[in-house]
């Protein structure tokens, strides 16, 4: 089964929600509809044409000033048919997309890294909380309006403190 066949498959099943195709290097992009995004992907996952039966990886993008703002860049691959396909979804600052954790187990921690780094929310969420910085961290760092340097560089780390204060009364 080509990607070809599995864009047109997407296309026969799901003529509105397929906003474009792209492909660029023998790598084919969906774009689909946020609002469908939950069944094109249990369709791509469960189609005996398609059989995209592994997550590789979810990924955010900022697209600083345009609209909508945020995209979230899903990576399948068919271990049957030995096929990758991005499939993109656009999504407006403070809007969230259809967790698809119950669909790949392994989007659980994949979209908690999305919402930890770039802020977008995924609905449904089995546990939605940060996953690689402290619960008190200011910010999503991967944002393109985030401070190079932090937002509080000059300031040490309250970490850091606690270790010297530490150091001192021992020693």
């Amino acid at each position: 089964m080509a990607k070809s066949t599995a864009c047109e498959l997407l296309k026969a099943q799901f003529p509105e929600a397929v906003r474009g195709i792209d492909e660029f290097r023998g790598e084919t992009s969906v774009t689909v509809d946020k609002e469908r995004l939950r069944a094109v992907m249990a369709f791509l996952k469960e189609n005996e044409g398609t059989l995209y039966d592994l997550l590789v990886d979810i990924a955010g993008v900022d697209a600083g000033g345009g609209s909508p703002r945020f995209l979230v860049v899903y990576l399948l691959h068919s271990m049957k048919y030995n096929n990758r396909l991005r499939i993109k979804v656009g999504v407006s600052e403070g809007a969230a997309v259809d967790t698809v954790s119950d669909i790949w187990k392994a989007a659980d921690w994949m979209e908690r890294e999305v919402y930890d780094l770039f802020g977008i929310e995924f609905s449904r969420h089995p546990d939605l909380r940060r996953i690689l910085l402290p619960e008190d961290f200011t910010g999503h760092p991967l944002r393109k309006d985030y401070p190079l340097k932090g937002v509080d560089f000059d300031k040490p780390f309250p970490v850091c403190l606690e270790e010297e204060k530490g150091k001192q009364t021992d020693g």
